[in-house]
């Protein structure tokens, strides 16, 4: 009986997360520090609004109300919604990072008093908490983890609205984005677009790369179990082709599967915990098209 069989698929995605727990939990830590700093630094000051950190911003302006405190209710909210919407295994991934970076942004609050950026251009400050969150946002996603917020909004826009999770993330923060337009001004929503833009490229390029998706061709003797981990867990197609060794004749079949870039670390370390002989090719895709 084959390993996946013998004890259901969910369990790979567990021995998955199970792996160099230090080394991940210490850089998870570290990627939603690093968030958090960004925000008190540069984002707030600026007044730039994306993501639920961005409804903070907005909030804050106009009532005056502490900004971890909305991140803090506005995350236990989609926490609620993404356990009633999504389930119990994909909520369980936010949990740790939803309470987390509200606790280390109240606790990096005193660091705007310390920090004097005197005259420096206000396009530079953007950039600069832009470049610092985007990182931060990639070292967390190499986890395997993420810290809820508009990422649960948009996933539950994207499975129950039918559309991809490209269009959801776009209705998403355009509707938080143009909200800054009118409380902050042009400028601000200028630097809210562009710095937005920023995060989502350094954010796939601290885990792999700089495409949106990753395309895997893989070849094991296990392909049965491997499809299956990918259309029960991953909840992506997969397409079998036919090939044949050059060297040897052997005929074996190839999986071939197109995944967001933020799945790649569930998807390569699941292959492996399948099959460790595994052989698979990860190349960048820069466009996904149909399908959906």
């Amino acid at each position: 009986m084959s390993l996946i069989n013998a004890f259901d698929d969910k369990k790979i995605v567990q021995e998955v997360y199970n792996n160099d727990r230090l080394k991940r939990y210490s850089l998870f830590f570290f990627g939603v520090l690093i968030q958090a700093i960004a925000f008190n630094v540069f984002i707030l000051p600026s007044n730039m609004a994306f993501g639920i950190s961005g409804i903070s911003v907005v909030l804050k302006q106009l009532f005056g109300i502490n900004p971890s405190f909305v991140i803090l209710l506005a995350n236990v909210l989609l926490l609620i919604a993404s356990f009633v919407y999504l389930g119990k295994t994909v909520t369980s991934k936010t949990i740790v990072g939803s309470i987390l970076y509200p606790l280390l942004v109240q606790i990096t609050v005193f660091l705007p008093s310390m920090i004097n950026l005197g005259a420096t251009e206000p396009v530079i400050i953007a950039l600069s908490g832009a470049v610092l969150y985007g990182i931060g946002t990639g070292f967390v996603f190499k986890t395997g983890y993420t810290t809820g917020g508009s990422d649960v909004l948009k996933q539950i826009v994207s499975q129950y609205g039918k559309v991809s999770v490209g269009k959801a993330t776009v209705y998403v923060e355009g509707v938080i984005v143009t909200s800054c337009l009118f409380v902050f001004g042009w400028q601000s929503f200028i630097y809210s677009l562009l710095s937005l833009y920023v995060v989502s490229f350094l954010t796939d390029k601290v885990i792999l790369g700089i495409s949106r998706y990753k395309t895997f061709q893989i070849i094991t003797d296990k392909e049965k179990d491997v499809k299956q981990f990918i259309l029960n867990q991953l909840h992506h197609g997969v397409t079998i082709l036919e090939s044949k060794g050059g060297f040897t004749g052997d005929k074996k079949k190839i999986l071939l599967c197109t995944i967001p870039t933020k799945r790649y670390f569930l998807l390569k370390e699941g292959i492996l915990q399948i099959d460790k002989k595994a052989f698979f090719i990860v190349t960048d895709t820069y466009e996904v098209r149909g399908g959906e």
